[in-house]
């Protein structure tokens, strides 16, 4: 990370919980939407169309034009982001549909585990350590996953498809080089076709909701701040915090998903609870081995700029 500041600072803190509780309550927008009558594909269209409306301000306020159309003339950048757009897409296919059939929970485990497969991607892919703690973080996780398995009566594949496409976009995307809003609004424009079509077809069949009335439409066009504004404000704090601080704040939208499946009326068995149990004390433990990693690291820089 660049543009580091001081550990606490209390406006990269508040500004990354505002994303992650942003991201936490969004299976509210998709359930609100579901009762209003939107399919999940037509959720999904709307908000890969909408996107780019509020993706292309940001990059003009944040003073990116000029790496966009850099990144536009790569052939081998715009190739690579082609190709995290795809897999961002069907990440949201995935959690538009997980958020509107009742099964928000089984998404909350997704991200739950999200980042200690993050830590295994590192691992394997670019040689980064696994410490004693995080390799117990990362089997508390399995035994959780495990256990899920047992409860449901069939392995949580949209849980782990989540965490795997997300895994696997942020190892591309850690690859590219284009700053977090300028690859987003890439994404959102390799996304617009499909969306448009789409909607279009709808449309033509008088199917589309979000055209049917002035509140339909209100619906769909609240998807784009909804999906642009907390990965801003995540571009924007993770470049002024440290990697601790990410780690354990990044457990905060779980967190609120898995409240939001429970106010949903979502099942959960005592069997499957005890997985949950299983996943947060993993996390638990990754937080904090993450964050004394990053003490220790800090000190060692203390010590070395002393001598």
């Amino acid at each position: 990370m660049s543009a580091t500041t001081t550990p606490a600072d209390p406006r990269a803190v508040g500004t990354a919980v505002a994303c992650y509780t942003l991201w936490g309550v969004l299976p509210l927008l998709f359930m609100a939407m579901a009762a209003h009558g939107f399919a999940a594909p037509e959720i999904l269209a709307h908000r890969a169309v909408w996107s780019l409306f509020v993706a292309v301000p940001v990059v003009l306020l944040a003073g990116q034009w000029t790496e966009a159309r850099r990144v536009l003339a790569s052939p081998r950048i715009f190739g690579w982001l082609i190709l995290s757009a795809l897999l961002i897409g069907a990440n949201w296919s995935l959690y538009v549909f997980a958020t509107t059939h009742h099964a928000t929970l089984e998404a909350s485990l997704g991200y739950y585990i999200n980042p200690l497969l993050n830590m295994a991607a590192g691992a394997v892919l670019f040689r980064e350590k696994i410490d004693r703690w995080s390799a117990v973080a990362i089997a508390l996780a399995a035994v959780g996953v495990v256990i899920q398995t047992v409860a449901l009566g069939h392995v949580p594949i949209i849980g782990l498809l989540l965490a795997l496409t997300f895994c696997s976009y942020a190892v591309i995307r850690k690859r590219v080089p284009a700053s977090a809003q300028t690859g987003l609004m890439v994404e959102c424009l390799v996304l617009l076709p499909i969306g448009a079509v789409f909607l279009i077809w709808l449309a033509a069949q008088g199917q589309a909701v979000g055209f049917s009335s002035p509140s339909g439409l209100a619906w769909a066009l609240f998807n784009g701040p909804a999906t642009v504004i907390p990965l801003a404000l995540f571009a924007w704090s993770t470049r002024r915090l440290p990697l601790s601080t990410v780690g354990f704040l990044q457990f905060l939208a779980p967190t609120l998903q898995f409240a939001c499946g429970l106010w949903a009326g979502e099942h959960l068995t005592p069997l499957r609870g005890l997985s949950f149990v299983f996943i947060w004390v993993g996390a638990a433990v990754f937080a904090v081995a993450a964050f004394r990693r990053s003490r220790a690291a800090r000190q060692a820089i203390r010590i070395a700029e002393t001598v």
